[in-house]
Parts: C-alpha cells; structure tokens; sequence
C-alpha cells in the first residue's frame, strides 16, 4: 500500500471516528434534554399538587373557623346540648341545626304551670314541620326553663314538666319519635332576663328545643 492510500485510510477513519462521536455527543445532549423536560414537568406537577393542598388547607381552616365562630355565636345551653349529644354519640354530624325559644308569647306558661294552650300547640306543629322537612337524621333536646319564682328543687322540677309536656305532644300529635328527644330541665338558672319584673319573669319561663344532626 503507497503511502497516499494510507493517508486517504487513515484519513476517512479519522473523519468517521468524528462523525461517531458528533453522533454520540448529540445523542447524549438529547438524552439529557428529555430527562431535564421530565424533571421539569416532575417539579410543575409537585409544585402544583402542594398548592392543591395548600389551597385545600386553606378551605379547611377557614371552615373550621366558621364553625368555631358559629358555635361561639349559639346560646350556652345549645352549646351545652351540642356536647351533651356528641357525649352520647347520637348525633351525625356534630353540628346545631337550628334552636328555637319559646317564651310566653308563643307558649304560654303561666307561673307554676306546664299545661300547652292551643297557641302553644300551634307553635310547635310549626316547629315540627321544620323538623320533618330535615333531610338528615336529627336530635331534639327539649329544655325547660323558669322564673326564680320558688325554691331550686320546684324549678327545677317544674322546669322538667314543662319539657316533657311538649316532648309527649311533639312525639303523641306530630309523630316525632321519642327516641329521638330529650329533655333537660334548667330551672331558673339561665335566666335570658330580669327576674325583678314581670316581663323578665314570663320570659324566663320558657322552653328551648334545640336541633342537632
């Protein structure tokens, strides 16, 4: 072999070995482009599941906070039938639908009586119709109030006629089961007015039925 055939071999090796290796240093770069495309799309999706939680967090808080504020808004004695109910476990939800008072406007309980007048039946069909509409499971806690007309044990006592009168009519008229009420009698220690006046003191007698779920 001449010396000029030699030179065109080695020559067009060298030029091939070239091209092997542009080929192959191409090939890497490319590689190396799609991992760091993955990566990227790796760290967007990340990112992206971190401010669904974050956000999600957000909601949760805020609900939360709602809660706190709507139970702080509610009346000591729902509150207190809130947990008297969570404690028995009766309830779904955890939560107080709605609570309504009836003083002597709508229920009329004369000092020393427990007896429901027609006025007050109509107000608690009313009641009951409310109650029925709910879709979800419920729980009724009946709580009877005084004046401090009496000693503690006679309100006290009074306080729990009055709450049962209207848990017997509710579950006799309206059909609402009596396992699904309770009653509870405060007697004359949560007052809501005065009992220095004869307003104050009508007010004060009094039942609250309390719906929870």
């Amino acid at each position: 072999m001449n010396t000029k055939i030699a030179l065109r071999l080695l020559t067009a090796t060298a030029f091939a070995a070239a091209l092997g290796a542009c080929a192959t240093s191409s090939s890497v770069d490319k590689k190396i482009a799609e991992a760091q495309a993955q990566n990227s799309q790796k760290i967007e999706s990340m990112e992206t599941q971190v401010e669904d939680l974050q956000q999600k967090q957000k909601a949760t808080d805020a609900h939360l906070a709602q809660t706190d504020q709507k139970v702080s808004e509610l009346s000591q004695t729902a509150q207190d039938a809130l947990k008297r109910a969570q404690d028995a476990g009766v309830l779904a939800k955890g939560k107080v639908v709605f609570e309504q008072t009836f003083t002597e406007d709508r229920v009329k309980f004369k000092s020393g009586k427990y007896d429901l007048d027609k006025d007050a039946q109509a107000a608690l069909d009313e009641f009951a119709g409310k109650v029925k509409a709910l879709t979800d499971p419920y729980f009724v806690e009946i709580q009877g109030h005084t004046d401090n007309v009496g000693g503690k044990r006679y309100n006290e006592d009074l306080g729990e006629r009055r709450a049962e009168a209207v848990r017997r009519y509710l579950s006799k008229s309206q059909g609402l089961p009596l396992n699904r009420m309770s009653t509870i009698s405060y007697g004359d220690a949560a007052p809501v007015a005065s009992n220095k006046t004869r307003k104050g003191r009508a007010e004060n007698r009094r039942v609250v039925l309390v719906v929870l779920e």
